[in-house]
């Protein structure tokens, strides 16, 4: 093997794992995050868990990412170790689609319908498309779909280069005596699994094998062990992915690994028996691409359908492998901002807009609590209130810095609006609880002066508390539903909130010129009504981030005065509908 053909292997080898990295993060974007929330949400039964892996991997395109999710989740405590174990069974099978793609590099023929379905062929023509997809979509979906047409594209012509600058090596003594040392099983998984191991893809190790196998006279005897081995390598994955997490994590870890080393120990043991007794006549034969994709998906298959009725059993001999304390005590509120989901952004950026949602409710009750205050005082409440307070100080100080390292990695250009959206909600929700703890002192300060609003003034209050406490739930419900039309009824109720402001102000410098206020309640009052107002105006401007979200428009200027003035979205009437409800003499 000279320098240049050594030189074509790793360029050839460079573009084909740039090609795979390029059509699975295509892949990813595309799948946009659901998939992995339905994964996490729905694996009730072990055959439901089954299908999932398979069909998620199937997908994305990488059983690693999808066991790599699965640490993530038990570490997180979204999920348990017994319902990994089917799923990451279905994750092995759906992984093998990549080396049916790739076998189509091994089609044979010449008539012209055949040829038209070589790699040769069609590829160029894919990364055509899929340029003029990048280059002019105007959607996140036309966009990915074009990244993952190039990628395809360059991952094909990687294999090809491989193909030819190895085709040489087809009648070397050295590397036929190579590869006959790789006929010993053990030699053979040995060599697949530290291959796989070092590139963490077994579709990428596979695929180096049968781009091997179209210029290279490579036999069953020496592929099946390799193959065999690759998918053992591919373990490591999510075996580095677990050392940072806790016991069940790490439990995933291991269950994957027990999971291919039993199947592949089991297969081999039943596959070499009957070639003792059988003498197999196709060991000796060459291997084609299309060969070495049927034997990858065929032993998952075999291996999923002898293990999957023992998933219990894998499971208790996972928990006696790694021993400790499985995590029983409450999952902390920040567990699901794990850094394992960082790889997959779209789903991480589903993880903080659950957050932010559970964030808005705790300051709405934080309002409802000091709003109560002005009634009836209560040290214990307002103590409650200012623990609210710093709860959402911790979740926006967790929540920013999770979203500043999810815009660091390369995601649609949706979900990086999103980020940006959502880095201003927690903002805005952070200071609502400011607002409701300075409504809680507010009220401390009336019941230690030991002083009282008018009757009037009381009244006033109570109707714009009601207002207030509205406008926090539409946001809350906006956020937590993902309705658009609720989220449309929070500006103008502001409108009406910053009426009622006006209005109580006016009525205080009456019963101020009348004497039937002080000024020092006036200056609580002033400094309550500045408070209602702002955490109005931060509730519209949650909602507009949500809308602007949701129509894919970002500029809220431009939304707001279209609104108010441009009379969409019914915004007049509905403006009536709260200015007659919260109605003020």
């Amino acid at each position: 093997m000279d320098i240049f053909m050594i030189l074509s292997l790793i360029g050839g080898l460079a573009l084909f794992l740039y090609g795979m990295e390029m059509m699975g993060d295509g892949l990813k974007k595309l799948a946009g995050g659901k998939l992995e929330s339905i994964l996490a949400k729905l694996t009730s039964s072990r055959w439901k868990g089954f299908l999932l892996g398979l069909v998620v991997t199937a997908v994305i395109q990488s059983s690693s990412a999808t066991t790599v999710m699965l640490v993530g989740f038990v570490n997180s405590g979204i999920m348990q170790l017994g319902q990994t174990i089917s799923i990451i069974m279905g994750a092995n099978i759906g992984t093998t689609v990549t080396a049916w793609l790739l076998s189509t590099a091994d089609i044979q023929g010449t008539a012209l319908l055949i040829r038209l379905f070589k790699p040769e062929s069609f590829t160029p023509i894919l990364a055509l498309i899929g340029l003029l997809m990048t280059m002019t979509g105007k959607t996140d979906k036309k966009r990915n779909t074009g990244t993952i047409l190039i990628g395809f594209a360059v991952l094909m012509f990687g294999m090809e280069m491989m193909s030819d600058a190895v085709s040489g090596l087809r009648d070397n003594e050295t590397f036929i005596k190579l590869l006959t040392m790789f006929s010993n099983p053990v030699l053979g998984i040995l060599v697949g699994t530290v291959f796989t191991a070092v590139i963490q893809s077994s579709s990428a190790s596979v695929g180096v094998l049968q781009a091997l196998s179209l210029s290279c006279a490579i036999p069953y005897s020496t592929a099946i062990p390799v193959i065999l081995g690759q998918n053992i390598g591919t373990t490591i994955t999510p075996i580095i992915s677990s050392i940072s997490g806790n016991t069940e994590s790490k439990r995933v870890a291991m269950a994957c690994l027990y999971i291919k080393l039993i199947g592949v120990v089991v297969v081999v043991g039943l596959f070499y028996l009957l070639n003792s007794f059988m003498d197999f006549a196709f060991m000796s034969q060459n291997v084609s691409a299309l060969s070495i994709a049927a034997i990858h998906t065929l032993f998952n298959i075999l291996s999923t359908v002898i293990l999957i009725p023992f998933c219990s059993a894998i499971e208790k001999l996972t928990v006696k492998t790694i021993k400790g304390k499985a995590v029983v005590e409450e999952a902390d509120d920040f567990a699901t901002l794990d850094d394992r989901f960082l790889a997959m952004p779209s789903f991480a950026v589903e993880k903080c807009k659950d957050l932010v949602c559970k964030m808005a409710s705790i300051s709405g009750d934080a309002f409802e609590k000091a709003a109560k205050l002005l009634d009836h005082f209560d040290e214990a409440e307002f103590n409650a209130v200012k623990e609210l307070e710093s709860k959402i100080d911790k979740y926006e100080d967790k929540t920013s810095t999770y979203l500043v390292k999810i815009a660091e990695h390369n995601m649609s250009s949706k979900d990086s609006k999103v980020v940006t959206e959502l880095l201003h909600c927690v903002g805005d929700i952070e200071r609502i609880s400011d607002h409701a703890l300075s409504i809680a002192e507010a009220a401390k300060e009336v019941f230690d002066k030991e002083i009282q609003f008018s009757d009037k003034a009381k009244a006033d209050i109570h109707i714009i508390n009601a207002a207030v406490a509205e406008i926090l739930a539409l946001t809350v419900k906006a956020l937590e539903t993902e309705d658009i039309s609720v989220a449309q009824r929070v500006e103008p109720l502001e409108q009406v909130i910053d009426r009622l402001k006006r209005k109580i102000k006016n009525g205080h410098i009456t019963r101020l010129r009348q004497g039937d206020c002080t000024m020092e309640l006036g200056f609580i009052l002033s400094d309550l009504l500045n408070n209602y107002a702002r955490i109005s105006d931060h509730c519209s401007n949650i909602a507009v981030c949500y809308i602007e979200i949701a129509i894919d428009s970002f500029e809220t200027h431009e939304y707001l005065n279209q609104v108010k003035y441009g009379g969409e979205g019914g915004f007049g009437d509905m403006y009536e509908e709260f200015k007659k409800k919260y109605y003020m003499e």
